[in-house]
Formats: structure tokens, C-alpha cells, sequence
């Protein structure tokens, strides 16, 4: 009898070769943490498929609940699957020292530049399309749960928690508080079996 072989994790990469896509996009790649996580995502799982979508998932949700800022945590919680400790300071590293130096030389500009209308109405046109760009980024996250009941609950969720964080101010901490309510109570109401209950047996 031949028996069948599960098919082989492809081998992690080196230090040097999973920590590039991190300083490659990471500096490159405008609109924020949420952008930058979904492109790193692409690159890491549909592209170089070092990673599945469950991982991808896994990082993207503890960065959210995680204090601080999202693009760090979620680099440093997929730096750290692809090669633990040190891959999780290497991508750290490649995400925010370049764009911390590149933020203080684009402040200093903008000193000197503040009092030039055609500068000010570039800048707030590059706002607009950040803005645009982030909504996008909600909706890229949302389509995949839009179906079933229980996936639209979880889109609607999502999209619930990006409206109340990004219109109305509400801090992260109550949003999760009571996505972990509505997501605990959600089978009681819709009166669903437990995990584990005992159902009746078919007749042989």
C-alpha cells in the first residue's frame, strides 16, 4: 500500500533574504500601517508563499490588539514565523529606520517650504488619496468574509470597527471589548450547538 506523503514546508529563507521584502516595501509603500501590512501580505504569502493566509491573519489581528503602533508588531510577529527572534528585529529594523530618517528630512522641507501655496495644495491632495487608499484597504480586508452569515458577521464587524475608529475617535480597546461580546454571545443567540455536544446517531 502506498501511503501518502503530506507535501513539504518549503524551506524558510535567510536572515538577509526574508528581511528585503520588509525594507523594500516597508519604505516604499504609502498610506500607513494598515497599506503596508496588506502589500507585505501579498508579497509574503501570494507571492513568495513563505507564509499561509492563517499566519498572515494571525500577525495582522495581534498586531491590532497589541499597544503601539500596528506596522511594528505585525513585522515584527511575521518576522519572528519566518525566522524567530532575530528575523523579528531584522524586519523591525528594515521597516522603521529608513522611514524615521525619511520623516525628518520631510519635516525639515516642509519648514521651509509651509509658505508656498502650490506645496500646501500638493500635500493636501496627497492626503485625499492616502484617505482613499486606506478605505480601500478595509474593504480588500473585508470582501473574503462577505457570504455566509457567520462571514458577513465578521465583515460587518470589521467594517464597524473601522468606522468607529476612524470617524468617531473610539479607542481600540472597547471595539475589541465588544467585537469579543458579540463574537461570544453570537452562538447563544442563533441557538447553535456547543463544540463537543453529543448529536443523535444515523440507524445503521
Amino acid at each position: 500500500m502506498v501511503s501518502f506523503q503530506p507535501p513539504a514546508k518549503p524551506e524558510p529563507p535567510s536572515l538577509a533574504r526574508a528581511t528585503w521584502p520588509f525594507f523594500r516595501l516597508g519604505n516604499t509603500t504609502f498610506g500607513g500601517g494598515y497599506i503596508t501590512m496588506i502589500v507585505l501580505g501579498r508579497e509574503l504569502v501570494d507571492r513568495l508563499k513563505w507564509l499561509d493566509r492563517k499566519d498572515f491573519e494571525l500577525a495582522f489581528a495581534l498586531a491590532r490588539v497589541t499597544p503601539g503602533t500596528n506596522i511594528i508588531a505585525f513585522c515584527a510577529a511575521t518576522g519572528k514565523m519566518l525566522r524567530g527572534w532575530a528575523g523579528a528585529l531584522a524586519a523591525v529594523l528594515a521597516v522603521t529606520a529608513p522611514s524615521a530618517a525619511l520623516a525628518v528630512l520631510l519635516m525639515v522641507g516642509f519648514e521651509a517650504w509651509q509658505g508656498r501655496p502650490r506645496i500646501m495644495a500638493a500635500l493636501a491632495a496627497t492626503v485625499a488619496a492616502v484617505t482613499g487608499a486606506m478605505w480601500s484597504t478595509v474593504w480588500m480586508l473585508t470582501r473574503p468574509h462577505v457570504g455566509r452569515l457567520k462571514q458577513t458577521l465578521r465583515a460587518a464587524l470589521f467594517m464597524g470597527g473601522a468606522f468607529l475608529a476612524a470617524r468617531l475617535g473610539v479607542t481600540p480597546v472597547p471595539i475589541i471589548l465588544g467585537a469579543l461580546v458579540l463574537g461570544y454571545l453570537w452562538p447563544i443567540l442563533r441557538n447553535e450547538p456547543k463544540n463537543g455536544a453529543t448529536q443523535e446517531s444515523e440507524p445503521q
